[in-house]
């Protein structure tokens, strides 16, 4: 079965957010559908899109589990962020949360190290 996922996240200032994801993700927006959206491609058939819904604002959960999760935090640092949250889980899986300015997680998880 075929498949494309657009993970939404409600922001409250479009400017701001697009600013944010850009150093998060590392990129400017794959495309931009109207004055309010802003979509990042994360994966094939996979997208990340911000979409300004104040009274939404805040409430998304997101992971991304990526192959590289050392090189992709730090990249993200040298970009000027860093996670507000770190942990490994009892198997060794590793997860970084961070929070954009409206309060939105979106963490990363990465493969126990071998």
């Amino acid at each position: 079965m075929a498949l494309d996922l657009f993970a939404g996240i409600s922001v409250s200032n479009y400017d701001t957010a697009v600013a944010w994801y850009e150093k998060l993700l590392g990129a400017p927006p794959s495309f931009l559908p109207n004055d309010v959206e802003a979509v990042w491609e994360v994966g094939e058939h996979q997208f990340l899109y911000i979409e300004v819904v104040p009274e939404h604002a805040g409430h998304a959960q997101h992971t991304l589990f990526v192959e590289d999760f050392e090189g992709v935090l730090r990249a993200i640092a040298d970009r000027g962020l860093e996670p507000a949250v770190r942990e490994t889980y009892e198997n060794g899986v590793r997860h970084v949360t961070f929070y954009d300015p409206d309060g939105n997680e979106i963490s990363y998880g990465g493969a126990p190290l071998e």
